[in-house]
């Protein structure tokens, strides 16, 4: 069970080296990747299509990442540790036999 969870753990975090790495190229203004690779205008060929890559991009490895997540809770959880069992009482003493006690006379 372990593995899966290890398994699970390393690709969420190249998910998200993936995620920041896309999101530090792209530049709010307009510039970023498609402005060093294809010039400041949007006219060029190529500018449009890399900006629509950066945006399929981020939304896809976001929605991986929670995906993963998910996965893993739900694979890798315990029910046991979730919603434990109230354990019943149990009796540990036998019940008590009656006994006639002898009297011993007095002197």
């Amino acid at each position: 069970m372990s593995t899966i969870f290890t398994l699970f753990m390393i690709l969420i975090i190249i998910a998200s080296i993936l995620l920041v790495i896309i999101i530090m190229a792209q530049n709010p203004k307009g510039g970023g990747l498609s402005g060093t690779f294809g010039g400041a205008s949007a006219a060029n060929f190529g500018v449009q299509r890399t900006n629509d890559f950066m945006e399929k991009a981020t939304w896809t490895l976001g929605t991986t990442i929670v995906v993963l997540i998910f996965l893993s809770i739900i694979l890798t959880g315990k029910p046991s540790q979730v919603a434990p069992s109230i354990p019943t009482p149990v009796k540990s003493e036998a019940p008590v036999k009656n006994v006639p006690v002898k009297q011993t006379p007095e002197k």
